[in-house]
């Protein structure tokens, strides 16, 4: 009975999680069960995770559809889509009901310090030296800043059923020329990833490609990612002292630092509001550290990366070295986010600087890398910090820390690098 309960007790707050919380932080803010089947496909193996457009017939005009109003709110609307539509799964709020943060106030690294732990997770940002950290805490709740840093107008998102912290251009080439687009939660899923919506013209795009999957005008458009990190807050802090921290002034009374996911990524656990084939290779919910360029794709299981801490993956063409250090709490575990499980931080960079190659291992200290051909010792942000090597940086490469269910989902032709 104990453990029905307590299963009872989960489902409820997954479906909470995907609802809109509401304007007070007392017992009456557990939002509503989300609508939509929660069951998954028990297929296994890797012909399993079938690309999920591949039997969709791409619409590349809409039909009777009025532009700027959602197609399901419209009868005989037939938008044009490159997905399908009866996978577009309710989560349960409208649109922006899970409100994202259009005029961001930031505090110093100090003040953000008491209520921030070291291992609070933070999504962190970095646009020409202009650094800015985003909690987690505060992600979980608004999924979404239109934020401008370093001069680029930006959209930081948190999808925390796919714990996909993802940043990219708010710029995009439309049909009129250049746009500057802004957006909203849609309160839609797809394969369990949160939908947004650009304000403008209420196109639909996919997070974790950052792409326009449903409407006319940007059928097709990817937005340009732009590098994030998640650390611990006592990472960003040694690391980027002057950094700014989205502070708690959101205009919403949330209970920050909750966690209305709890236990969600269990081993075992099943995806909530997923309605694609599971690929059993890999637990749905392993995490991973996913890496893509164009149709390359390399998913690094991050049980395999804290054991080696340094990896080396070829991407496009281009050789990397994926880094992990101890340092974060995972945002999904504990009824308090800071009190979650240290599920690490990782990183990504092209594997060399100034056209000569970099060799890097784990140094004696977390968080630092050594490497073998120079002695040059390097910090997570790429930054060569002693050594001949001192003062060079090396490029970034973008990486999303997800789970394995919905990386395999979007990129099924994945080489895999690990031990599942």
């Amino acid at each position: 009975m104990h453990r029905t309960l307590l299963g009872l007790a989960a489902i409820s707050l997954l479906a909470a999680a995907c609802a809109a919380p509401s304007e007070t932080s007392d017992t009456s803010d557990t939002p509503e069960a989300a609508e939509g089947d929660t069951s998954s496909s028990e297929e296994s193996g890797p012909d399993a995770a079938a690309d999920p457009s591949s039997e969709v017939t791409v619409r590349t005009e809409s039909v009777g559809c009025e532009e700027g109003e959602f197609f399901w709110t419209q009868d005989d609307c037939e938008p044009a889509t490159s997905i399908d539509l009866d996978r577009l799964i309710s989560g349960g709020p409208p649109p922006d009901g899970i409100p994202p943060i259009d005029d961001p106030v930031f505090e110093s690294v100090d003040d953000a310090a008491e209520w921030l732990e070291e291992d609070s997770p933070v999504m962190v940002v970095d646009v020409d030296g202009d650094v800015r950290a985003y909690p987690l805490a505060i992600l979980t709740w608004h999924e979404i800043v239109n934020d401008t840093v370093g001069g680029v107008p930006l959209v930081v998102t948190y999808c925390p059923l796919c714990n996909s912290a993802l940043v990219f251009e708010r710029t995009v080439d439309g049909p009129d020329g250049e746009e500057l687009l802004d957006f909203g939660t849609s309160g839609r899923l797809y394969l369990s990833n949160l939908v947004m919506y650009d304000r403008q013209h209420r196109n639909l795009w996919t997070q974790f490609e950052g792409e326009g999957v449903i409407g006319e005008r940007f059928l097709g458009t990817e937005l340009t990612r732009v590098p994030a990190w998640l650390f611990g807050f006592g990472e960003l802090r040694e690391l980027h002292p002057q950094a700014q921290v989205l502070s708690r002034e959101t205009g919403h009374n949330r209970d920050y630092g909750r966690n209305p996911y709890t236990g969600y990524d269990q081993e075992g656990r099943a995806p909530f509001l997923f309605d694609g084939e599971l690929d059993q290779r890999n637990s749905a919910m392993a995490r991973i550290v996913g890496l893509a360029e164009g149709d390359d794709a390399v998913a690094v299981l991050l049980e395999q990366l804290a054991e080696d801490r340094t990896i080396e993956v070829t991407v496009g063409g281009a050789d990397l070295v994926v880094l992990w250090a101890p340092g974060q709490a995972s945002a999904l575990d504990a009824a308090t986010i800071d009190e979650g499980r240290d599920v690490g931080q990782t990183a990504a960079f092209v594997a060399e600087l100034d056209g000569e190659p970099v060799e890097l291992a784990a140094g004696d200290t977390d968080g630092r890398f050594v490497d073998e051909r120079s002695g040059s010792t390097f910090d997570l942000r790429g930054r060569a910090i002693d050594g001949p090597l001192e003062g060079g940086q090396l490029e970034a490469f973008p990486h999303d820390d997800t789970f394995w269910f919905v990386w395999i989902a979007f990129k099924p032709d994945t080489e895999v690098v690990g031990n599942g």
